[in-house]
């Protein structure tokens, strides 16, 4: 038997062999994979086995050698690590080749305030030593070691010769950790034991070149260990404050020894067991912002500790419920394959939850905490997990949904007033120097497309919360007003993606001095502009926006001023896109349905007249006979002139027109012969965001050619909302089944490599995990898109 197993394959083979139909006969807590869904007599609803947490051991390679380097290719962590219920910090298990790691979880990684860093290689690990040989125990020489993680928990296990030590670990709070340490003796004689854990921290991070002194210490205060931090504010780096703390807490007495920035803590008495029976304890590891945070916290160790078999058995069943509405359904028995895939997408959305700290006042879902600067919250980003977690955490998606609603524009606001109803891009720990805070990666100079009541619908369809619904409808009108009154310069009902009116769009020189015209009046930088309407679109460097434009009569991405009562409100780019058309109609109808449910019969009404003019625009202007195919529309400055960019190529803007259902049913089949084409879409991965035969696609460039979930989400339900339920799936299943490492051990990527599924970017990104989430719920499990169906495109 193989020395180190990661898993319990060749043991879970031999209960498959024993009871092909039986599958929870092979339920071992340390030897289940997952691979399997099967019928059970004591779960009437679903008529299949109840798929059980314990299943799915691994399914997410958590390995790791921690050094004061946390990133490696593209500022991504080298390695994937473990967190849950909002908490600021995570762990790994230890690389099996790294001796000094073993008996502890490595790490811990922190987020300082918004850069993800490692604290240290190894914090907190335990060191047992015989007092009647006087001999430490090797835990390299163990017999049998096993390092599992299980959805919302992580486990070790190492089997010597007369004793047996497990350690597991799960998340109690939004800002703790606890740890329960079992020692089994399973020799013939009684066992004396000297009980120590070691731990260090590190001074300093390395960040490319730089190498940046955090100013670390520690301090014993009675049974915990405190690391101490400095107050450091290196931008685009690492910040933290000296109100920072990482605490250690042990249920025994301990005492505990500091020699600069390592430690050991000793239990006070040495301990006994008998032959057969077991000793265990408990520990606690919590990081805190704020003296506040840590006073609360400090008041709740006790707790933590004494109610350790709650607290373990809550964890388990929280995470049995998210399993439990992922694994509805009788099909689940069909595609037992795709499981492993499904609650990877789980534990990735769950790992990247964030609870309220600095200017973040609701939980939320960051993009990747694996990525350098992923640590805030975008908008369509949020609602996409949010659609996914309406499903199994519908209280996690509405206060998702809320943390960037915090930050709606009022007409009072203090800085862009005429941005009224509007939703930042961006929000971090820190926020905008324009707003008092020093917060670089905050940006309020743009929006992003408006998928928000697409969310706010699925949570409601969930839920049936009318509160929510409330809540937030107002919220939603007032958005969606917003690109009409900012973002459509010819006031045709059309929008445009641009810029909010920023400091950031005006020229500067050399200095970084703003450059000013002869009115005295900021010189606006066009290129500046363009950017800030990509990044609006959210395919920040997609072809389609090149200034330069492509072919004969194509002048190229120019900036408009949008203007009310004669001050500039905004900026608009010269093509009303259809991808943002498209998302307004849809949106249109969650609105509708909304307040139909709520009784605002004029809104319905106006919604419903609103949406009849932009379905009959889309489908007259923005398709292509000859090519079959739906594109941006380029106008000039009083919009009496147009000019399809067929010129610029096919991408994935092209079908949403279809995951709206404002297509007709000539044009959808048209788009669908495009998207299944093997020389445009159909790719190995299928729909790259730029069609196979575009003159400027790249496989490995971003969003001009790798293959992006969301987007590869809407395009199978735009199939399936216009009947080409075959080709969705077939699409579907190559999605799963061609993603490098997804239905292995692999982390779900940001995108992939359209030709060859290569993982690109970074990884552990929340959006794929969501659209891979409602792929196998509502493409394989079911025939089920969550588009809206308050209108139809055919007339």
């Amino acid at each position: 038997m193989e020395k180190w197993r990661h898993n319990g394959r060749l043991f879970v083979m031999l209960c498959v062999l024993v009871s092909v139909f039986i599958i929870s006969g092979c339920e071992s807590k340390e030897h289940s994979t997952g691979n399997h869904a099967n019928r059970s007599s004591d779960d009437k609803n679903m008529k299949v086995a109840r798929t059980k947490v314990d299943q799915f051991a691994n399914v997410l390679d958590l390995s790791a050698n921690p050094t004061e380097e946390v990133n490696g290719v593209y500022d991504t962590n080298k390695f994937n690590h473990f967190s849950d219920l909002g908490a600021w910090h995570g762990y790994y298990q230890p690389a099996k080749d790294n001796k000094r790691l073993l008996g502890g979880f490595a790490g811990p990684l922190i987020v300082g305030e918004e850069y993800p860093v490692n604290l240290s290689d190894s914090i907190h690990r335990i060191q047992m030593t015989n007092k009647g040989t006087n001999e430490r125990y090797d835990l390299s020489k163990s017999k049998y070691i096993d390092f599992s993680s299980y959805p919302g928990r992580l486990e070790q296990t190492y089997a010597l010769d007369d004793l047996t030590l497990h350690l597991s670990l799960i998340f109690v709070s939004n800002r703790t950790a606890l740890i329960q340490t079992d020692i089994e003796n399973t020799g013939e004689k009684s066992l004396e034991l000297e009980i120590a854990w070691k731990g260090s921290v590190f001074d300093s991070i390395v960040d490319g070149e730089d190498k940046i002194d955090i100013g670390t210490s520690l301090e014993k205060d009675g049974n915990a260990i405190q690391v101490h931090f400095s107050k450091v504010r290196k931008q685009w780096e690492y910040l933290a404050t000296d109100e920072v703390k990482y605490t250690i807490f042990h249920a025994k007495n301990i005492d505990t020894k500091i020699n600069g920035l390592n430690y050991t803590s000793s239990l006070k008495d040495s301990i006994n067991i008998a032959p057969g029976e077991k000793f265990d304890t408990f520990s606690t590891e919590s990081y805190t912002f704020t003296k506040d945070e840590f006073s609360k916290e400090k008041a709740r160790l006790s707790d933590y500790i004494a109610g350790h078999k709650n607290y373990f058995k809550e964890n388990k069943k929280r995470w049995q419920e998210y399993l439990d509405k992922t694994f509805a359904g009788k099909k689940v028995k069909d595609f037992p394959e795709y499981q492993n895939a499904a609650v990877k997408s789980i534990e990735t959305l769950i790992k990247n939850w964030q609870s309220p700290a600095g200017a973040i006042k609701h939980d939320g879902i960051v993009p990747s905490m694996s990525y350098k600067w992923f640590m805030g919250m975008w908008g369509w980003d949020s609602w996409k997990a949010d659609v996914a977690l309406a499903d199994f955490h519908p209280d996690l998606a509405k206060n998702n949904l809320r943390a960037l609603f915090d930050y709606q524009i009022d007409s009072d606001d203090d800085v862009r007033p005429q941005d009224k109803g509007a939703i930042i891009d961006a929000i971090f720990y820190n926020q905008d120097s324009s707003r008092g805070g020093e917060g670089g990666n905050w940006n309020e100079r743009n929006s992003k497309p408006p998928l928000s009541a697409w969310a706010v619908w699925e949570i409601y369809k969930e839920t049936n919360d009318k509160k929510f619904l409330k809540e937030m409808y107002p919220k939603l009108m007032d958005y969606h007003r917003w690109w009409y009154a900012n973002r459509d310069h010819d006031n045709n009902g059309v929008a445009e993606y641009g810029s909010m009116v920023s400091d950031a769009n005006w020229k500067t020189d050399e200095s970084g001095k703003v450059i000013k015209d002869g009115n005295k009046n900021p010189k606006l930088d066009e290129e500046a502009v363009i950017e800030a309407a990509a990044w609006e679109s959210g395919m920040d460097n997609a072809t389609r926006f090149d200034k330069e434009g492509s072919g004969k009569n194509d002048v190229g991405v120019k900036v408009f001023e949008n203007k009310r009562d004669g001050e500039v409100v905004g900026y608009s780019i010269n093509q009303e896109s259809v991808d943002l058309n498209s998302y307004l109609y849809a949106e249109k109808g969650f609105l509708k349905l909304m307040a139909a449910e709520l009784g605002k019969n004029e809104d319905e009404k106006k919604l419903t007249d609103d949406a009849s003019k932009l379905k009959k625009y889309i489908q007259e202007n923005m398709y292509d006979k000859r090519t079959g195919y739906f594109y941006d529309l380029q106008i000039n400055d009083d919009g009496s002139k147009t000019k399809l960019l067929v010129n610029r190529g096919k991408g994935t803007e092209g079908w949403l027109p279809l995951w709206a259902n404002v297509a007709t049913d000539k044009q959808a089949k048209s788009v669908k012969d495009h998207m299944m084409d093997e020389g445009k879409f159909n790719t190995y991965l299928p729909f790259p965001t730029a069609s196979k035969d575009n003159e400027k696609f790249n496989p490995d460039t971003y969003w001009r050619g790798p293959v992006w979930l969301d987007q590869a989400l809407f395009g199978v339900e735009a199939l399936q909302n216009y009947g080409f339920d075959r080709e969705a799936t077939e699409a579907t299943k190559k999605l799963f089944n061609h993603a490098e490492g997804l239905m292995g051990n692999g982390a779900i990527h940001e995108n992939y490599n359209p030709l060859n599924g290569k993982g690109r970017s970074t990884k552990n990104f929340s959006w794929s995990a969501a659209s891979y989430y409602l792929l196998y719920k509502n493409s394989l499990l079911s025939k089920r898109p969550t588009t809206q169906h308050a209108f139809r495109g055919e007339e």
